[in-house]
């Protein structure tokens, strides 16, 4: 049984602190594999400064050619919009019915809000959550704290956002230390991000 570990965003783009918490993950946790599962441009929200599925999904393939253990999912590609996470687990438990077990990675700001996703105690009574440390407001909901199914990971603390990226690109900042070099070929390739005002 392979445990996988799921860590949803946008990755627009995807830069170093995304690969070092899922690597991290992978090599500190009983976790086997994380894949970055990228969340769609919603038709009801649409952002400028997103980037097209596709192109997010191709950087973070690039991204994690070199490691094994970290892959790409455009799983939510196809599902309904707006969509759940609880939505997307379940879509998952059905395409892979046998040999996986999905666990959820979120930085300690998500869990802090985690009482108000939908279906939280659904998600949380099937699933694991692996939570890596982050700079943030507020306080963990108490019936959080102890709890069997949240795993605690010591994984570094990274304060690299991909809207500092943009915005830093857009005004003509040098952020290639921030990015994977074959993302930021493509992006460069692309010139994505150049044309963009320096909004979030």
């Amino acid at each position: 049984m392979k445990n996988i570990g799921l860590y949803f965003g946008t990755f627009n783009p995807i830069h170093i602190g995304h690969l070092a918490i899922a690597n991290h993950m992978v090599e500190f946790s009983d976790l086997d594999e994380v894949w970055f599962v990228i969340t769609p441009q919603s038709p009801f929200k649409q952002k400028k400064t997103l980037l097209d599925n596709n192109h997010r999904y191709q950087m973070v393939l690039e991204a994690t050619l070199d490691y094994p253990k970290l892959k790409p999912s455009k799983i939510e590609f196809d599902l309904q919009q707006p969509n759940y996470t609880v939505n997307t687990l379940v879509h998952l438990e059905e395409k892979y019915p046998e040999g996986y077990h999905f666990s959820l990675i979120m930085g300690e700001d998500n869990l802090k809000g985690f009482h108000k996703w939908k279906n939280y105690e659904v998600i949380l009574e099937r699933y694991s959550l692996y939570v890596y440390p982050r700079i943030s407001k507020g306080v963990i909901a108490h019936q959080f704290e102890g709890h069997s199914k949240i795993h605690r990971v010591a994984a570094p603390i990274m304060e690299i956002s991909s809207t500092f990226i943009r915005q830093q690109h857009a005004l003509g900042k040098n952020i290639k230390p921030l990015l994977p070099a074959a993302v930021w070929e493509y992006m460069d390739e692309m010139n994505f991000y150049k044309n963009l005002k320096a909004t979030p």
